[in-house]
């Protein structure tokens, strides 16, 4: 069992059969097919509000090419300095928005906290030129460690944002798996916190390979495809972007998916943790960062078992993380399998 990324999931058999059908004819290209014509509408009831969709191909496009139109090139994102966009994304921020600098803050658990945030925008100090000011506000959901913002997190954030005068930006390539985690709606972590632009993540959830960045101020879209397109990620044949798209929030789809990676991901703490580990964090997606002795992982591995070693949480720790597809009635068996 691979349990080293989401990433290592297959495609899922409603996605990959809307792709199928995408080949039994012809269509225009730039996402003037009809299939890409419908998202806006698509997105837009599932978010309760008029939204602006553009497709495309990775997670790392989503949040770049997303940000890009909600800072200058002389500004800075304020982020907690263990998100995905500092960490694990080059230095992709600065080459989207023309030198944007990113602005990382401490936080528990890789999150930001609202009065952390508030006081370190008050506290800024303008310089001129000379000074890189503060212009948006980036959060991570899940975060890197595996931990959700709950709603009132999110709107408490979106609050700061607003008493300051900055935008909000939102990393959601496992968007689905916190949702499923706090069964509310999507609006409520979104627009109706103050969120501006989502990138609302697929690929790791059953999807090929798109992700959408949403838009809740559609003015914000030829800005963003403007420099989708500088940036190589307008495809000729969008309507296999479009079309999973679709399939993926139609039926709740997403939801579901997202729903049996979270369970997956406790049910493998709760193995992991009779055969000794211990969990750093408490788990609320499809995340585990796990404690354990060298013996055990040696086991784990042996056993046909693969993760990631975690130096950033210490020495002895690991992450595992659970997919759409991921086996849970192998993985409740996994403490007799290890032992025997």
């Amino acid at each position: 069992m691979n349990f080293s990324s989401d990433n290592v999931s297959p495609i899922c058999p409603e996605i990959l059969s809307a792709i199928a059908a995408e080949s039994e004819s012809a269509a225009l290209p730039y996402g003037a097919d009809d299939k890409s014509q419908l998202l806006d509408a698509a997105f837009s009831e599932l978010f309760g509000t008029e939204v602006a969709v553009v497709p495309v191909a990775t997670g790392t496009a989503a949040n770049l090419i997303g940000l890009s139109g909600l800072v200058s090139p002389f500004g800075g994102v304020v982020c907690h300095h263990r998100a995905h966009i500092n960490m694990t994304e080059s230095t992709g921020v600065a080459f989207y928005g023309g030198g944007t600098k990113l602005l990382g803050l401490d936080g528990p658990s890789a999150k930001i906290e609202a009065a952390t945030l508030d006081s370190f925008l008050t506290a800024h100090s303008p310089n001129g030129m000379h000074s890189v000011d503060p212009e948006c506000v980036a959060i991570t959901q899940t975060t890197e460690f595996g931990t959700v913002y709950t709603v009132d997190e999110v709107h408490a954030i979106g609050s700061v944002c607003q008493k300051h005068d900055m935008r909000l930006f939102m990393d959601g390539a496992r968007f689905a798996n916190a949702v499923a985690h706090l069964g509310c709606h999507p609006a409520d972590i979104t627009w109706k916190a103050g969120v501006d632009v989502l990138s609302f993540g697929a690929t790791k959830n059953g999807a090929l390979a798109v992700d959408a960045i949403i838009l809740f101020d559609p003015e914000l879209r030829r800005h963003t495809e403007k420099s989708r397109k500088r940036g190589g990620h307008l495809f000729s044949k969008h309507r296999y972007l479009a079309a999973q798209l679709l399939a993926y929030v139609q039926d709740d789809l997403w939801l579901r998916n997202a729903r049996h990676a979270n369970d997956a991901a406790m049910t493998l703490m709760d193995s992991l943790q009779s055969l000794g580990a211990k969990a750093a964090f408490a788990p609320q997606g499809n995340e585990l960062f796990m404690h354990m002795t060298d013996e055990l992982a040696g086991k784990l591995r042996d056993g046909g078992l693969a993760f990631r070693p975690w130096a950033s949480i210490g020495p002895d720790a690991y992450r595992f993380v659970c997919a759409w597809n991921s086996p849970i009635d192998v993985i409740r068996k996994l403490p007799k399998t290890i032992a025997g």
